[in-house]
Protein backbone atom coordinates (compact mmCIF):
# COMPACT_ATOMS: atom_id res chain seq x y z
CA UNK A 1 0.00 0.00 0.00
CA UNK A 2 1.95 3.47 -0.83
CA UNK A 3 0.57 6.65 -1.90
CA UNK A 4 1.37 8.47 -5.05
CA UNK A 5 3.27 11.56 -5.99
CA UNK A 6 2.22 13.44 -2.73
CA UNK A 7 0.10 11.26 -1.03
CA UNK A 8 0.91 9.74 2.05
CA UNK A 9 -0.35 6.39 2.60
CA UNK A 10 -1.08 5.35 6.26
CA UNK A 11 -1.51 0.93 7.04
CA UNK A 12 -3.19 1.06 10.69
CA UNK A 13 -3.61 -2.78 11.20
CA UNK A 14 -3.25 -5.90 10.03
CA UNK A 15 -4.75 -9.46 10.67
CA UNK A 16 -3.75 -13.04 10.28
CA UNK A 17 -4.43 -13.26 6.95
CA UNK A 18 -2.05 -10.39 5.77
CA UNK A 19 -5.02 -7.93 5.12
CA UNK A 20 -4.00 -4.81 6.16
CA UNK A 21 -6.11 -1.61 6.50
CA UNK A 22 -5.19 2.02 6.52
CA UNK A 23 -5.77 5.64 4.75
CA UNK A 24 -4.82 7.21 1.83
CA UNK A 25 -4.25 11.04 1.88
CA UNK A 26 -3.63 13.25 -0.59
CA UNK A 27 -1.87 16.65 -0.58
CA UNK A 28 -4.87 18.38 -0.05
CA UNK A 29 -5.70 16.42 3.02
CA UNK A 30 -8.51 14.82 1.87
CA UNK A 31 -8.22 11.13 3.72
CA UNK A 32 -9.72 7.87 2.06
CA UNK A 33 -10.37 4.52 3.90
CA UNK A 34 -8.38 1.89 1.92
CA UNK A 35 -8.04 -2.15 2.66
CA UNK A 36 -5.02 -3.86 0.52
CA UNK A 37 -5.69 -7.61 0.06
CA UNK A 38 -3.82 -8.26 -2.82
CA UNK A 39 -5.08 -5.46 -4.33
CA UNK A 40 -5.90 -1.70 -2.89
CA UNK A 41 -9.42 -1.18 -2.71
CA UNK A 42 -11.22 1.95 -1.37
CA UNK A 43 -13.75 1.65 0.97
CA UNK A 44 -15.85 4.66 0.60
CA UNK A 45 -17.62 7.20 3.13
CA UNK A 46 -20.91 7.50 4.31
CA UNK A 47 -21.87 10.21 1.89
CA UNK A 48 -19.53 12.57 2.75
CA UNK A 49 -15.65 13.34 1.47
CA UNK A 50 -13.19 12.07 3.92
CA UNK A 51 -12.55 8.52 5.45
CA UNK A 52 -10.04 6.42 7.44
CA UNK A 53 -9.87 2.84 9.30
CA UNK A 54 -8.15 1.83 12.61
CA UNK A 55 -8.79 -1.83 12.45
CA UNK A 56 -9.25 -5.24 10.86
CA UNK A 57 -10.26 -8.30 13.01
CA UNK A 58 -9.34 -11.92 11.75
CA UNK A 59 -12.75 -12.46 9.67
CA UNK A 60 -11.70 -9.28 7.80
CA UNK A 61 -14.34 -6.46 9.37
CA UNK A 62 -12.88 -3.11 9.17
CA UNK A 63 -13.88 -0.77 11.84
CA UNK A 64 -13.16 3.47 10.94
CA UNK A 65 -14.71 6.74 10.68
CA UNK A 66 -16.48 8.19 7.92
CA UNK A 67 -17.88 11.57 6.80
CA UNK A 68 -21.84 11.53 6.69
CA UNK A 69 -23.28 13.71 4.09
CA UNK A 70 -23.83 16.83 6.34
CA UNK A 71 -20.24 16.36 6.97
CA UNK A 72 -20.70 14.60 10.41
CA UNK A 73 -17.80 12.31 11.57
CA UNK A 74 -19.57 8.21 11.85
CA UNK A 75 -17.86 5.66 13.36
CA UNK A 76 -18.58 2.41 10.95
CA UNK A 77 -18.35 -1.30 10.40
CA UNK A 78 -17.25 -2.68 7.12
CA UNK A 79 -17.40 -5.69 5.56
CA UNK A 80 -16.01 -6.56 1.91
CA UNK A 81 -19.18 -6.84 -0.38
CA UNK A 82 -21.64 -4.64 2.41
CA UNK A 83 -21.89 -1.42 2.37
CA UNK A 84 -20.56 0.34 5.10
CA UNK A 85 -22.58 0.36 8.33
CA UNK A 86 -23.01 3.68 10.35
CA UNK A 87 -22.92 2.77 14.00
CA UNK A 88 -24.73 6.25 15.20
CA UNK A 89 -23.88 7.98 17.93
CA UNK A 90 -24.96 8.69 21.84
CA UNK A 91 -27.06 11.43 20.87
CA UNK A 92 -24.92 13.89 19.42
CA UNK A 93 -23.91 14.13 15.88
CA UNK A 94 -20.30 12.58 15.32
CA UNK A 95 -18.61 8.88 16.76
CA UNK A 96 -15.21 7.27 15.76
CA UNK A 97 -14.06 3.83 15.54
CA UNK A 98 -11.10 3.11 17.27
CA UNK A 99 -11.16 -0.85 17.80
CA UNK A 100 -12.87 -4.11 16.83
CA UNK A 101 -12.24 -7.45 18.52
CA UNK A 102 -12.56 -11.36 17.05
CA UNK A 103 -16.14 -11.02 17.51
CA UNK A 104 -17.02 -8.03 15.98
CA UNK A 105 -17.24 -6.25 18.36
CA UNK A 106 -16.50 -2.57 18.40
CA UNK A 107 -15.40 0.01 20.35
CA UNK A 108 -14.64 3.76 20.05
CA UNK A 109 -16.33 7.41 21.39
CA UNK A 110 -19.39 9.45 20.23
CA UNK A 111 -20.84 12.64 20.96
CA UNK A 112 -23.76 12.83 23.70
CA UNK A 113 -26.64 14.80 23.63
CA UNK A 114 -24.86 17.61 26.11
CA UNK A 115 -22.37 17.90 23.60
CA UNK A 116 -19.87 15.58 25.25
CA UNK A 117 -17.94 12.73 24.29
CA UNK A 118 -18.37 9.17 25.88
CA UNK A 119 -16.59 5.96 25.42
CA UNK A 120 -18.41 3.11 23.34
CA UNK A 121 -19.19 -0.45 23.04
CA UNK A 122 -21.17 -1.72 20.02
CA UNK A 123 -21.80 -5.58 19.04
CA UNK A 124 -22.14 -7.18 16.17
CA UNK A 125 -25.44 -6.20 15.64
CA UNK A 126 -24.37 -2.70 15.72
CA UNK A 127 -26.33 -1.31 19.41
CA UNK A 128 -23.84 1.25 20.53
CA UNK A 129 -23.32 1.62 24.60
CA UNK A 130 -21.98 4.37 26.64
CA UNK A 131 -19.42 2.64 28.83
CA UNK A 132 -19.43 6.39 30.71
CA UNK A 133 -16.53 8.00 32.54
CA UNK A 134 -14.88 8.13 35.86
CA UNK A 135 -17.04 10.91 37.39
CA UNK A 136 -15.84 13.41 34.74
CA UNK A 137 -17.61 15.04 31.60
CA UNK A 138 -15.37 12.82 28.91
CA UNK A 139 -14.02 9.40 28.05
CA UNK A 140 -12.76 7.25 24.77
CA UNK A 141 -12.11 4.00 24.03
CA UNK A 142 -9.24 2.85 22.35
CA UNK A 143 -9.20 -1.21 22.39
CA UNK A 144 -11.09 -3.91 23.49
CA UNK A 145 -10.01 -7.94 23.51
CA UNK A 146 -11.93 -11.30 22.94
CA UNK A 147 -13.19 -10.89 26.54
CA UNK A 148 -15.20 -7.86 25.73
CA UNK A 149 -12.59 -5.60 28.34
CA UNK A 150 -11.92 -2.09 26.87
CA UNK A 151 -9.62 0.14 27.23
CA UNK A 152 -9.23 4.14 27.14
CA UNK A 153 -9.11 7.05 28.52
CA UNK A 154 -11.87 9.04 30.94
CA UNK A 155 -11.96 12.15 33.08
CA UNK A 156 -12.30 12.52 36.30
CA UNK A 157 -14.10 14.68 38.52
CA UNK A 158 -11.43 16.74 38.75
CA UNK A 159 -10.71 17.15 35.32
CA UNK A 160 -7.82 14.82 35.27
CA UNK A 161 -7.73 11.72 32.91
CA UNK A 162 -6.54 8.37 33.36
CA UNK A 163 -6.15 5.18 31.80
CA UNK A 164 -9.31 2.92 32.64
CA UNK A 165 -10.25 -0.91 32.34
CA UNK A 166 -13.48 -1.35 31.53
CA UNK A 167 -15.37 -5.21 32.02
CA UNK A 168 -18.82 -5.89 30.68
CA UNK A 169 -20.94 -6.52 34.00
CA UNK A 170 -18.49 -4.46 36.17
CA UNK A 171 -17.80 -1.25 35.18
CA UNK A 172 -15.10 0.87 34.58
CA UNK A 173 -11.82 1.03 36.57
CA UNK A 174 -8.98 3.49 37.30
CA UNK A 175 -5.73 2.11 36.26
CA UNK A 176 -4.14 4.98 38.40
CA UNK A 177 -0.84 6.26 37.25
CA UNK A 178 3.25 6.83 37.86
CA UNK A 179 3.03 9.43 40.19
CA UNK A 180 1.68 11.94 37.44
CA UNK A 181 -1.62 13.48 37.80
CA UNK A 182 -2.78 11.82 34.75
CA UNK A 183 -2.35 8.60 32.08
CA UNK A 184 -3.81 7.02 29.05
CA UNK A 185 -4.57 3.32 27.58
CA UNK A 186 -4.03 2.36 23.97
CA UNK A 187 -4.42 -1.29 23.73
CA UNK A 188 -5.12 -4.33 25.58
CA UNK A 189 -4.80 -8.01 25.04
CA UNK A 190 -6.48 -11.48 25.74
CA UNK A 191 -5.29 -11.93 28.36
CA UNK A 192 -6.16 -8.40 30.32
CA UNK A 193 -2.49 -6.50 29.61
CA UNK A 194 -3.52 -3.13 29.26
CA UNK A 195 -0.47 -0.90 27.58
CA UNK A 196 -0.09 3.00 27.24
CA UNK A 197 1.31 6.06 28.75
CA UNK A 198 1.61 7.76 32.50
CA UNK A 199 2.45 11.11 33.62
CA UNK A 200 5.02 11.42 36.16
CA UNK A 201 5.70 13.34 38.90
CA UNK A 202 8.07 15.50 37.08
CA UNK A 203 5.48 16.08 34.27
CA UNK A 204 7.34 13.52 31.89
CA UNK A 205 5.68 10.64 30.38
CA UNK A 206 6.66 6.89 30.32
CA UNK A 207 5.36 3.93 28.89
CA UNK A 208 3.71 1.33 31.28
CA UNK A 209 2.62 -2.28 30.65
CA UNK A 210 -0.47 -2.74 33.75
CA UNK A 211 -1.19 -6.65 34.44
CA UNK A 212 -4.68 -5.83 35.96
CA UNK A 213 -2.71 -5.42 39.47
CA UNK A 214 0.13 -2.58 39.36
CA UNK A 215 1.50 -0.60 36.65
CA UNK A 216 5.20 -1.55 35.46
CA UNK A 217 6.85 1.37 34.37
CA UNK A 218 8.37 0.87 31.00
CA UNK A 219 10.07 4.41 30.37
CA UNK A 220 12.31 4.14 33.41
CA UNK A 221 13.86 0.88 31.48
CA UNK A 222 14.01 3.38 29.09
CA UNK A 223 15.89 5.51 30.82
CA UNK A 224 15.70 9.24 29.20
CA UNK A 225 13.14 11.11 26.84
CA UNK A 226 8.85 10.96 27.17
CA UNK A 227 7.55 7.28 25.87
CA UNK A 228 4.09 6.00 25.19
CA UNK A 229 3.76 2.27 24.67
CA UNK A 230 1.36 1.75 21.46
CA UNK A 231 0.61 -1.93 20.94
CA UNK A 232 1.28 -5.59 22.60
CA UNK A 233 0.16 -8.90 21.60
CA UNK A 234 -0.85 -12.13 22.59
CA UNK A 235 2.70 -13.05 23.76
CA UNK A 236 2.68 -9.76 26.18
CA UNK A 237 5.64 -8.16 23.68
CA UNK A 238 4.65 -4.24 24.09
CA UNK A 239 6.05 -2.01 21.17
CA UNK A 240 5.62 1.87 21.63
CA UNK A 241 7.75 4.93 20.76
CA UNK A 242 10.59 7.25 22.35
CA UNK A 243 10.41 11.30 21.61
CA UNK A 244 13.47 12.96 22.66
CA UNK A 245 13.20 16.22 21.71
CA UNK A 246 12.31 16.60 18.08
CA UNK A 247 13.41 12.87 17.59
CA UNK A 248 11.72 9.89 17.57
CA UNK A 249 12.74 6.39 18.59
CA UNK A 250 11.20 2.85 18.79
CA UNK A 251 11.13 0.25 21.38
CA UNK A 252 10.34 -3.22 21.97
CA UNK A 253 10.01 -5.13 25.14
CA UNK A 254 9.56 -8.35 25.06
CA UNK A 255 10.65 -11.36 27.25
CA UNK A 256 11.34 -9.21 30.54
CA UNK A 257 14.13 -7.03 28.15
CA UNK A 258 14.06 -4.27 26.77
CA UNK A 259 15.15 -2.81 22.70
CA UNK A 260 15.53 0.35 21.89
CA UNK A 261 16.65 1.62 18.45
CA UNK A 262 18.66 4.67 17.83
CA UNK A 263 17.25 6.86 15.12
CA UNK A 264 17.12 5.92 11.53
CA UNK A 265 17.77 1.96 13.02
CA UNK A 266 14.27 1.55 13.49
CA UNK A 267 10.64 2.77 13.44
CA UNK A 268 9.97 6.84 13.20
CA UNK A 269 6.54 5.51 14.88
CA UNK A 270 5.45 2.04 16.32
CA UNK A 271 1.45 1.46 16.51
CA UNK A 272 1.22 -2.35 16.78
CA UNK A 273 2.54 -5.76 17.01
CA UNK A 274 1.16 -8.80 15.50
CA UNK A 275 1.46 -12.33 17.40
CA UNK A 276 3.60 -13.25 14.45
CA UNK A 277 6.23 -10.84 15.78
CA UNK A 278 5.62 -8.74 13.06
CA UNK A 279 6.01 -4.73 14.29
CA UNK A 280 4.28 -2.28 12.56
CA UNK A 281 5.19 1.14 11.78
CA UNK A 282 6.57 3.57 9.73
CA UNK A 283 9.96 5.35 8.47
CA UNK A 284 9.91 9.08 7.86
CA UNK A 285 11.64 10.67 4.90
CA UNK A 286 11.34 13.57 2.35
CA UNK A 287 8.52 14.88 4.64
CA UNK A 288 6.42 11.92 4.12
CA UNK A 289 6.01 8.95 6.11
CA UNK A 290 7.42 5.91 4.61
CA UNK A 291 5.74 2.66 6.22
CA UNK A 292 7.63 0.20 7.56
CA UNK A 293 7.91 -3.14 9.91
CA UNK A 294 10.82 -5.02 11.80
CA UNK A 295 10.63 -8.11 13.42
CA UNK A 296 10.30 -7.52 17.25
CA UNK A 297 13.66 -9.22 18.08
CA UNK A 298 15.79 -6.57 15.83
CA UNK A 299 18.83 -6.18 17.24
CA UNK A 300 18.91 -2.69 18.74
CA UNK A 301 21.31 -0.03 19.08
CA UNK A 302 22.27 1.57 22.36
CA UNK A 303 21.43 5.19 22.00
CA UNK A 304 23.88 8.42 22.71
CA UNK A 305 24.17 11.29 22.99
CA UNK A 306 22.19 14.81 24.00
CA UNK A 307 19.66 14.16 27.32
CA UNK A 308 18.40 17.66 26.74
CA UNK A 309 14.85 16.86 26.13
CA UNK A 310 11.08 18.74 25.69
CA UNK A 311 8.22 17.20 27.84
CA UNK A 312 4.90 16.19 25.73
CA UNK A 313 2.46 18.55 25.64
CA UNK A 314 -0.98 17.07 26.75
CA UNK A 315 -2.03 13.33 26.55
CA UNK A 316 -0.08 10.81 24.54
CA UNK A 317 -1.86 9.28 21.24
CA UNK A 318 -5.54 7.98 23.10
CA UNK A 319 -5.75 12.10 24.43
CA UNK A 320 -4.73 13.67 21.21
CA UNK A 321 -7.34 12.30 19.52
CA UNK A 322 -9.56 13.02 22.35
CA UNK A 323 -8.42 16.66 22.41
CA UNK A 324 -8.43 17.04 18.45
CA UNK A 325 -12.70 16.08 19.07
CA UNK A 326 -13.04 18.88 21.15
CA UNK A 327 -11.65 21.09 18.37
CA UNK A 328 -14.13 18.98 15.93
CA UNK A 329 -10.65 18.74 13.55
CA UNK A 330 -9.48 15.05 13.13
CA UNK A 331 -5.96 14.63 11.68
CA UNK A 332 -5.34 10.94 10.58
CA UNK A 333 -1.38 11.13 10.04
CA UNK A 334 -0.38 12.75 13.74
CA UNK A 335 -3.06 10.84 15.29
CA UNK A 336 -3.76 7.91 13.85
CA UNK A 337 -3.26 4.70 15.67
CA UNK A 338 -1.76 2.80 12.73
CA UNK A 339 1.20 3.67 10.82
CA UNK A 340 2.11 3.03 7.40
CA UNK A 341 2.83 -0.28 5.69
CA UNK A 342 4.55 -0.15 1.99
CA UNK A 343 3.34 -2.83 0.08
Amino acid sequence: MAGHGKETSIAVDINARGQVVGVIEDEDGKQRAVMYDKVLRELGTLGGSDSFTKGINADGVVVGSAQDGAGHWRAFLYRHGEPMRDLGTLGGRSSYGTGINAAGQAVGFADTSDDNFHAFAAGADGTMVDLGTLGGDISYAAGINARGEVVGTAALADGYRRAFLYRPGVGMRDLGTLGGRSSAASAVNDAGLVVGASEMPDRRWHAFVHDGGKMLDLGAMIGYGNSYATGINAAGHVVGTILLGEERRSFVYRDGKMLVHQAGKGLYLTNAINDDELVIGATFFSKRYAAATMQSDATPVVPKGSRDFIALMGFVVTAAIGAVLLRRRYRGIELSKGQMLRM
